[in-house]
């Protein structure tokens, strides 16, 4: 797909702004609405995966049925040269996860209304029968104003329908998913309001409450650690909110709010005066212990493996200790060389490594490896041509280049896809007004030269070729020759046509002449008419007139 493509003769694709598991995320124009669209197409390699092209009908299904401020609205759904597509809503803004990454901790009230949103949206869905299933920040933008969007239903579900779970994969996200989910239960509204809870937490902290190397750690400490105080972590906190994430995130979802309207209504009371000085909630929610049945037959598989070793070990033990000398030796005759100087120490330099389109904790770990620092408090964001948000474009000092061990390298990340600045100079303003994206709020200001009026001559504040955020509104100057202003003289009517002519062009007027009709005039008036002469202007005669690209004045005459 490229933004040559018009999918379905309507959608015209301007540029690529976002991926998921299965599609591509476009930001197109709908031709017949002239509007601004999102249109995700499912990929060439999902397009013959059965699961796939359901889950993508699922998420059509599924959110064209609801009809929320906070969810985003689906306008079309079809079938494009084999991909399915799905035509949306196009939100401008920031990820709830950016603005938490930007800002985090945000403010109490921020949180709680952000929250207010977000579960009145998912309580919509659940009153129509549909489980979100990867509620998470990423899943989430926010707008200038404050108010959010939920995307992505791409794994919802109807209550009671069919889970679309591949063999040995959780659906969702790890870090926001419900230990029932972990375990390989069924989806349930409960499950969405573990993921709200999870998300509330991040948002007055800055981070997740449980992380690790592997997703299935991850899933285990849902399952079996406590979940981390809130307070704990960011103290302003009051205990009517935390009160709210402790039960949204009991272990055993009978604990939990049994309905996202009964969560809406303590987020609506747990910021007055009455409720900030609440008990802390207390639960008998125990958290389970017991071993999956995938970690007995594990614990059953080391315990035969163990019982079979035992009965060689002594058979074993010479070698053992024979191979452990031999060892030594080696480790002793190496050690000797380096001392020598026969085998060079340890490179002092080590070579950056190329770490684009890795995401910071990849890249992190793939400097780590060079044995490079990272400062995770100073990363550069900005607009890529090409990159989604989140994802490594470049470091400093670049890849490749040659630096001392244990030096510090700055990783530069895409803040979203930009679009780059076209070159105004030399065009007309109006011409360029007509046709400025919405992104762009434009600063007109008037500049005296010799080129031709309406002509632009310069351009500030974003240059030629600089990339400008989409999602944003960023402000452009453009300085134009200004265009010529005169007053219609009042006495060019009753001139003759040819020498009114020659006057208003010799101010600069672009003129058209006009001949009236006297067929339809009494003789006693056609007697009257001085033939050749001016009777009208439009404008009127005595007005004030700016001379424009496309603008004239029209001399009426006999």
């Amino acid at each position: 797909m490229n933004k040559k493509n018009v999918v379905a003769n309507r959608y015209e694709v301007v540029q690529h702004i976002g991926q998921g598991g299965m599609a591509d995320v476009f930001l197109a124009i709908d031709t017949i609405l002239n509007r601004h669209v999102a249109i995700k197409i499912l990929r060439s390699d999902q397009s013959t995966d059965a699961i796939s092209i359901l889950r993508f009908e699922r998420e059509a299904q599924a959110a064209t049925t609801l009809a929320h401020p906070n969810i985003v609205e689906i306008y079309d759904v079809g079938e494009y040269k084999n991909h399915h597509y799905i035509v949306m809503e196009y939100v401008a803004g920031k990820t709830l996860k950016k603005v938490i990454r930007d800002r985090a901790p945000l403010l109490n009230l921020e949180a709680v209304d952000t929250m207010k949103q977000l579960t009145s949206a998912v309580a919509e869905a659940h009153k129509r029968g549909i489980i979100h299933r990867d509620i998470k920040p990423q899943n989430v933008i926010v707008k200038s104003d404050g108010s959010l969007k939920i995307l992505d239903f791409g794994i919802a579900t109807a209550k009671g329908s069919a889970q679309l779970t591949q063999a040995n994969n959780v659906m969702g996200s790890v870090h926001y998913l419900a230990p029932e989910l972990a375990k390989g239960e069924p989806a349930s509204p409960q499950s969405d309001i573990y993921a709200l809870g999870i998300v509330f937490y991040e948002m007055l902290t800055g981070d997740v409450p449980f992380k690790a190397d592997q997703a299935i750690q991850i899933a285990l400490q849902h399952m079996r650690e406590p979940m981390p105080s809130v307070r704990k972590a960011n103290p302003n906190v009051p205990q009517s909110v935390e009160n709210i994430i402790i039960r949204a995130t009991a272990k055993n979802p009978k604990l939990r709010y049994q309905s996202c309207d009964e969560m809406l209504n303590d987020l609506e009371k747990c910021m007055s005066p009455e409720h900030q000085n609440d008990k802390p909630l207390s639960l008998n929610d125990p958290i389970d212990k017991t071993p999956t049945k995938q970690e007995k037959e594990d614990i059953k598989a080391g315990m035969t493996r163990s019982t079979s070793l035992s009965r060689i070990a002594n058979k074993r033990t010479k070698i053992y200790i024979t191979a452990i000398l031999v060892l030594f030796a080696m480790f002793a005759v190496i050690a000797g060389l380096f001392l020598a100087g026969i085998l060079p120490p340890k490179s002092k330099n080590v070579t950056v490594p190329n770490v684009s389109n890795m995401d910071v904790a990849q890249a992190t770990a793939a400097l780590q490896e060079q044995d490079l620092e990272v400062d995770q408090d100073d990363i550069t964001y900005q607009l890529s041509k090409d990159s989604i948000e989140g994802v490594v474009i470049g470091t400093e000092p670049a890849s490749s280049s040659e630096v001392e061990r244990h030096s510090k390298v700055k990783l530069i990340v895409s803040s979203g896809v930009g679009q780059e600045m076209p070159n105004y100079v030399g065009k007309n303003i109006d011409d360029v007004k007509a046709s400025l994206p919405s992104a762009i709020h434009l600063i007109e200001k008037e500049e005296q030269s010799d080129k031709k009026p309406g002509t632009i001559i310069r351009q500030e504040g974003v240059a030629a070729g600089e990339l400008y955020d989409i999602a944003g509104e960023t402000d452009l100057t453009l300085y134009y020759v200004p265009y010529i202003k005169v007053t219609i003289p009042a006495d060019i009517i009753g001139k003759p046509i040819e020498d009114a002519t020659a006057q208003l062009e010799a101010m600069g007027v672009t003129v058209v002449r006009a001949h009236r009709d006297t067929s339809a005039l009494p003789q006693s008036e056609i007697d009257k008419i001085k033939v050749g002469t001016v009777i009208e202007t439009m404008p009127a005669a005595g007005s004030e007139y700016t001379q424009k690209k496309d603008s004239y004045v029209t001399l009426y005459f006999y």
